[in-house]
């Protein structure tokens, strides 16, 4: 025990003598990140006096370099790589190795790779009859790569077609297999895309967070799932669609030569299976019982074997079937035969209008005056029969230029003269054998027929054509006395210059003529009455019921004393318009029988006249003279024939009391 105590102090410091005599570190373990920078010094190495360190044979190569008495990295250390690295250190004296020391290096990982897919674009068909909840793709074939270890990825599936999303999804969010969710729908739906992104951390906001995308297209394949739709048809789902059912009417008596026209269309269906698209056969199988119908196998156009004698309806039940006999379906056609009654064809117009260029060659299609970008369409209908339209011929009858082909009319012959010409158009209806006929008027002009619609206006050289029923060939006129053909030359500006003149004259002179006559008729009173108009008018003995009368009676002679005297009454005169000059024409005062007082007489006079039974105008001799209207009074016995008693000549009895007895006097 003694002894121990007194080698302790010789055996301390044997230890720090030696340890002055060897290289040392701090420590021979440690950690660094992946990534990191390889210019700090990864520690520090004591090397005595006189020694050397280097990097042994078992170093990892490349890894380290020794710089001083400092151990580096040479390279950035990759964890995917290598996850340690070792540092072999060797102090030597000379060439003999003092001391060896090991360092280890340990490399953490660090998310510093992205997840990649081992595709950028992954096309899958999927049958269309996949049902719901079936893995479409497997994860397998889906999932992306990240060459960080231990990681976990994360999946999104986002649509690219808008709504393709409520067809399918992933099964987690981990597990990138694609599920159907919903049937499939090939007529709506015939490709899906969309874009699979993966993300190695949970959360977007992490760091470092990388991510990777892929596509994915889905063709929906198709598969027999529906029978064939008769068309036009509307849908109630993506499997069923409601077809149509077909209608039509045939003459009674009469085979039709061609195919019958039905509504809405003709018989035709399609594979509901679009992608599939077999061809359809047609047949009848029920209501045809006595053939009088054939279909076409391959078109389904609905043809007539015989003639209907009497009036029916056939309900034909009409079978398309797929040519593969996979699936059928069928539909109906109702076909209803009435009794010609010899109807005719109708024309919507009594006359067409038509368009074309001047120099128009053979064949060139007459275009719609109204809308010059359409050709002109002459369609006739028979009224009980409106879809026979393909029975009705058109033909024109009276103009060789012109022919028809179908309802479009063109030309026959090269147009080399511009003008109008007309032509009759006949519709003949070879089943009811009706016809009728209308009127086509074509304008030939220099000019293109314009696209407003508008003709163009004609050359001075041509002229207008004016069309003879019954005639082939237009007549054209010149305006000319002589006749002249098309091509002569019309009056010049001149000649028209000097009509205008003389026309002018003569009317000027017919102006002065008129002015004359009315001043020597009605001078006289015009004077007259310039002069009296703002003299004061006695109140209330203006006669405006002799004036404006209206009563025909007034006018009327008066009855005979006696009936065995009567004679046919002349025309009665009608009373004069307010416009116009009341002036009554001067008749002789001669009795119409036999010099009655009653007989008609000339109201205007220049004396007084003492006879009664009629109404009178008294005039001065001198111009300015003051005119009377006198009313001679009535025989008692003619009063009811005369008619005036009740109008004017009560009035006029009681206006002036000086006048001679029997009589009424008005002045003004």
């Amino acid at each position: 025990m003694g002894t121990w105590v007194l080698l302790l102090p010789l055996l301390f410091a044997a230890a720090a003598q030696a340890q002055g005599t060897v290289c040392s570190v701090n420590k021979t373990s440690l950690t660094v990140k992946e990534n990191t920078n390889p210019g700090e010094p990864l520690l520090d190495i004591y090397v005595p006096e006189g020694q050397q360190v280097t990097l042994g044979p078992s170093s990892t190569l490349f890894a380290f370099r020794i710089q001083g008495n400092q151990l580096f990295l040479n390279v950035t250390p990759d964890y995917e790589a290598n996850t340690m690295l070792l540092a072999h250190l060797e102090c030597r004296s000379g060439d003999a190795v003092v001391t060896q020391l090991k360092v280890f290096v340990s490399v953490l990982d660090v998310n510093d790779n992205p997840p990649r897919f081992p595709y950028e674009t992954k096309v899958w068909e999927v049958p269309e009859d996949t049902r719901v909840n079936t893995t479409v793709i497997s994860e397998t074939e889906l999932e992306a790569q990240d060459q960080d270890k231990d990681y976990v990825l994360f999946y999104t599936l986002q649509e690219v077609t808008l709504g393709a999303s409520s067809f399918f999804s992933l099964v987690g969010v981990n597990r990138p297999a694609l599920r159907l969710d919903r049937s499939l729908d090939l007529e709506r739906w015939p490709n899906m895309t969309f874009r699979l992104l993966a993300r190695d951390t949970q959360n977007e906001t992490t760091e470092p967070s990388h991510t990777a995308t892929a596509t994915l297209v889905l063709e929906v394949q198709p598969v027999d799932l529906r029978p064939p739709w008769f068309l036009p048809c509307s849908y109630s789902d993506a499997f069923v669609c409601i077809h149509a059912q077909y209608r039509g009417a045939v003459p009674t008596g009469h085979r039709l030569p061609g195919p019958l026209i039905l509504h809405p269309g003709p018989v035709y269906a399609v594979d509901g299976d679009r992608g599939i698209d077999q061809p359809i056969k047609y047949s009848i199988i029920s209501g045809n019982e006595d053939s009088t119908f054939s279909i076409s196998a391959d078109s389904g156009n609905l043809t007539m074997t015989k003639s209907i004698p009497n009036a029916k309806t056939f309900l034909l039940v009409v079978k398309g079937e797929q040519a593969d006999n996979t699936r059928y379906s069928v539909t109906q056609v109702t076909v209803e035969a009435r009794n010609a009654n010899g109807s005719v064809p109708h024309f919507t117009q009594s006359l067409y209008r038509g368009t074309v260029g001047l120099g128009s060659g053979v064949g060139v299609v007459i275009k719609d005056a109204a809308d010059p970008s359409q050709p002109l369409r002459i369609r006739a209908q028979d009224p009980e029969f409106p879809d026979l339209n393909s029975a009705i011929t058109y033909q024109i009858t009276n103009n060789s230029n012109f022919r028809m082909e179908g309802e479009v009319v063109l030309t026959a012959a090269s147009l080399e003269q511009a003008g109008v010409f007309y032509a009759e158009v006949k519709a003949n209806n070879t089943v009811t054998s009706g016809t009728a006929a209308t009127v086509v008027e074509i304008q030939v002009s220099e000019q293109e027929p314009s696209p407003t619609g508008t003709s163009p206006p004609t050359s001075p050289g041509s002229s207008r054509s004016t069309w003879t029923p019954g005639t082939s060939e237009t007549t054209r006129t010149e305006g000319r006395p002589d006749g002249g053909q098309a091509g002569d030359r019309r009056f010049s500006e001149g000649e028209m210059a000097v009509l205008g003149g003389v026309l002018g004259a003569a009317l000027l002179l017919a102006l002065i003529a008129l002015t004359v006559l009315v001043y020597k008729h009605y001078g006289h009173r015009l004077i007259c009455s310039s002069g009296r108009v703002l003299e004061p008018q006695p109140q209330g003995f203006d006669n405006q019921a002799f004036l404006n009368d209206s009563d025909d009676a007034n006018w009327a002679p008066a009855p005979s004393p006696s009936p065995s005297h009567a004679q046919p009454a002349p025309p009665e005169p009608k009373p004069p318009s307010p416009e116009t000059p009341r002036r009554v024409p001067e008749a002789p005062a001669t009795a119409a029988d036999g010099g009655s007082p009653a007989a008609v007489r000339s109201i205007l006079t220049k004396e007084r006249r003492p006879e009664g039974g009629y109404k009178a105008v008294w005039f001065g001799e001198d111009i300015g003279a003051e005119a009377d209207v006198v009313v001679l009074n009535t025989p008692a016995s003619e009063a009811g024939g005369a008619g005036d008693s009740g109008s004017e000549g009560s009035g006029d009895e009681a206006a002036d009391a000086q006048d001679a007895p029997g009589t009424d006097s008005i002045h003004f």
